[in-house]
């Protein structure tokens, strides 16, 4: 299998697991604060994976890393968590999954900011159409009822973009896993105090669901995801894979409808179907 290729399926891996972010993440809101929430799933994958550090004996990041950890960190470990969580007491998980259909663009502005690559400008035309849809969606179902979950959304997916293409192109030379490793541990010594200042004062009315839903943001959409994710971004270019992100609010909306049982309109399915249509476009002018 090629390089190419090969980055194609681990961005595929990466976006089916991402899917599930923002229902888990509306359910487990309901009961924890999100401040919490967002520290609380950062601290548990922040030790699972130093102890994946530690059992492969990986060499600690250059001086040179750290400042492109530091951000990965803020982008994706702090940024888009807390900023979704916040933004889920104001929007439904099906509304604010559209949103994610502009991650494709941001973070292939991005990849062309920081990881030096130059799409052709037709990828563009595909890639603002995608984003377009999308906005254009919002605009027209929920600004008026909740701008400030919007607002959110958007800071969200800026500060996320930013992320995912410093992660894919530090993953080139650090490798994917070590990549969002490295930016949980050296999160945790600010996560583990800010989780102690913010923990619930008791656990004992938390229910299931709640649990559930911070047992997958931990483990899957913090950790399992990113290493597909970033991999993937490496292999096959932060621009190009990163427009499969087009096909998260696919399988985010029928996660939201099938396990919340949250409305989902015929306008949310046709702006997910016109997205998906954009990837094809995209991918063939990526480079």
């Amino acid at each position: 299998m090629d390089r190419m290729a090969s980055g194609w399926i681990n961005g595929f891996i990466g976006v089916m697991i991402f899917s599930g972010s923002l229902p888990a993440t509306r359910v487990a809101v309901m009961q924890f604060d999100p401040v919490f929430l967002t520290v609380a799933r950062a601290v548990i994958a922040g030790f699972l994976a130093l102890g994946l550090l530690i059992a492969f004996r990986e060499k600690r990041p250059s001086r040179g890393d750290i400042l492109s950890l530091a951000v990965v960190a803020l982008g994706v470990v702090v940024g888009f968590p807390l900023l979704t969580a916040l933004a889920l007491q104001h929007v439904t998980s099906a509304h604010s999954i559209v949103f994610i259909g502009l991650l494709p663009l941001a973070t292939a502005i991005f990849g062309v900011i920081r990881g030096g690559e130059r799409p052709k400008p037709a990828f563009w035309l595909f890639s603002v159409l995608g984003s377009a849809l999308v906005a254009g969606f919002a605009l027209t179902q929920g600004l008026t009822a909740s701008p400030v979950g919007d607002l959110l959304m958007l800071a969200a997916v800026v500060v996320c973009g930013l992320g995912y293409a410093e992660g894919g192109r530090l993953s080139r030379t650090l490798g994917g896993w070590q990549v969002i490793s490295w930016a949980l541990v050296l999160s945790l010594p600010v996560t583990v105090a800010v989780a102690l200042l913010h923990r619930p004062a008791t656990f004992a009315g938390i229910e299931t669901p709640a649990l559930l839903g911070l047992a997958y943001v931990s483990l899957f959409s913090m950790l399992i995801g990113f290493i597909f994710w970033y991999r993937g971004l490496s292999q096959g270019g932060i621009a190009a894979v990163g427009q499969l992100q087009l096909l998260q609010p696919f399988f985010g909306l029928a996660l939201a409808a099938t396990l919340l049982h949250e409305p989902v309109t015929w306008a949310m399915l046709a702006v997910t179907v016109a997205v998906i249509l954009c990837v094809a476009g995209a991918r063939r002018f990526a480079r």
